[in-house]
C-alpha cells in the first residue's frame, strides 16, 4: 500500500483561532491544509488576508503548507502564495477559469493540484489530470467544516486509481475514523480532515495516528 498521509484542514474565519489550530498540529503534522474561501465556491468565508498566513509559513519551518483555495478566481492567488511560502495551491474545477490558474502555478515552484467537488462528475476534471500535480476529491460538499461524508464520491477516487497509478489523491471532506478505510482502500493517498482531528484539542496527535493506521 502506498504511504498514507494525514493532513490536518485549519478552516477559519477568525485569525487567533486560525493561529491556534495550527500551534495545536504542528508538531505532530508535517503539512497543514488552510482553506481560503471567498464564499463563491461552498457558502462559508474563511480568513483570506494572504500576509498574515506567510506568517504562519516562517513561524513552522518544520512544517509544509498547501492552500485550498475555494475561489471563483484562483489565479489571483498564486503568486502572494508562492512568494508567502506555501508549497502546494489547489484550486477548483468549478472555479471560472482553471486553465488561468494552471497557466500562472506553471511559473511558480509550488505543486498543484485541482480539486472537484462532491457533486461534480469526474469527466469535469480529467482533461487536468496529466498535467497536475495531484488531484483533490472532496468527499462532501465543499464549504465550512462539519460537511457530511458522501460515500458515493469513492468511485471516484477508485477511477482515478485505476487510470492514473502514480498520481497522488487527497481526500478532503467528511473524513473520520468511520469513513477512512473506504477513501484508503479506494485509492486517495492523502487524508484531509478537520473535524474529527480538532474535536479534542488534548487528543490531536492520537486523532492523526487513528486515522492514519485505521
Amino acid at each position: 500500500m502506498a504511504q498514507i498521509d494525514v493532513i490536518p484542514a485549519v478552516v477559519e474565519s477568525d485569525w487567533d483561532a486560525l493561529e491556534q489550530k495550527v500551534a495545536l498540529v504542528a508538531p505532530f503534522a508535517p503539512w497543514v491544509h488552510i482553506n481560503i474561501s471567498d464564499g463563491s465556491i461552498g457558502a462559508s468565508e474563511t480568513f483570506s488576508d494572504i500576509a498574515k498566513l506567510s506568517e504562519l509559513t516562517a513561524r513552522y519551518p518544520g512544517v509544509s503548507f498547501e492552500a485550498h483555495l475555494l475561489v471563483a478566481n484562483p489565479e489571483k492567488y498564486v503568486r502572494p502564495l508562492a512568494d508567502g511560502g506555501f508549497t502546494r495551491i489547489i484550486a477548483h474545477i468549478e472555479s471560472n477559469d482553471p486553465r488561468r490558474f494552471l497557466d500562472e502555478a506553471k511559473y511558480d515552484e509550488v505543486e498543484v493540484g485541482m480539486a472537484l467537488d462532491g457533486a461534480t462528475e469526474i469527466d469535469q476534471v480529467e482533461p487536468f489530470l496529466e498535467e497536475i500535480d495531484f488531484v483533490v476529491v472532496m468527499t462532501a460538499e465543499a464549504g465550512a467544516s462539519g460537511g457530511t461524508f458522501l460515500p458515493e464520491t469513492v468511485e471516484k477516487i477508485k477511477l482515478i486509481r485505476q487510470n492514473f497509478p502514480d498520481l497522488p489523491i487527497e481526500a478532503v471532506g467528511g473524513i473520520t475514523d468511520a469513513s477512512v478505510k473506504a477513501v484508503k482502500d479506494a485509492g486517495a493517498t492523502r487524508i484531509v480532515a478537520t473535524d474529527y482531528i480538532f474535536k479534542d484539542p488534548q487528543h490531536v496527535a492520537e486523532a492523526i495516528e487513528t486515522l492514519k493506521n485505521t
